[in-house]
This record gives structure tokens, sequence and C-alpha cells, in this order.
């Protein structure tokens, strides 16, 4: 399986595979239709607490990281993950989309390292 990472916004192709939105809101200004999406599992999405610290720069990368991954080990956030790894490990390709403009530093990236594994 390969996994991709894209912002939502860009143009989808069929190169993408299956695509699954990992946010857990939806994005500003992106229809249904032109997400054209295979999944939505936005409760595999960072709560709205570690989010909104994240993104107003109360915390680095790293401390959102090591957060992040310790919400991944229980319930909704866990239950999203085993599902993700599932629909990956079902398809040939699986773009990861997000919505954040900084495309190295967000949970679709952790995300793609956790399944890489």
């Amino acid at each position: 399986m390969k996994i991709k990472l894209k912002r939502i916004y860009d143009e989808s192709s069929k190169a993408d595979g299956v695509r699954i939105l990992v946010d857990r809101l939806w994005p500003r200004g992106v229809s249904k239709e032109k997400a054209k999406l295979d999944h939505w599992l936005k409760e595999i999405g960072p709560t709205d607490e570690l989010r909104k610290s994240f993104h107003h720069d109360e915390m680095s990368f790293k401390q959102f990281k090591e957060k992040y991954l310790k919400e991944l080990k229980s319930g909704e956030q866990k239950e999203a993950l085993d599902e993700l790894k599932k629909i990956a490990a079902d398809a040939n390709q699986v773009t990861l989309l997000f919505a954040a403009k900084n495309e190295k530093e967000n949970q679709a990236v952790i995300l793609k390292e956790k399944l890489d594994g």
C-alpha cells in the first residue's frame, strides 16, 4: 500500500486512489462534490482543544505530535485509526487529505508516519 498526503484544496486525480479526509472539521469553501471523498474519518482528527492550542502557537509541532499520538491510543480516535489501518490495508493507494496550510506539520503527516510504521 502506498500512502500520499494532499491538501483537500488541491485538484483530485485518479492516482489518489482512496481519498480520506482526516480533519475533524469540514474544510472551508470545499463542496462535498469537489472533495470527491471515499471516507471522512473526522473522529481521527485531534481534539478541538489540542488543535486550537497548536494553531494558536501555544505548542511546538513536537509537543503537538506527542499529545496527538497519545490521543490516538484510546476512544473514538483509536477506533478511527483502526478503521484507517483497515482501509489502507485493503487499498493499493491511499491519499490522506487535510486542510492545513502547513504541509509538513499537521496530523496527516503524523498519521502517514504511523501507517508507514
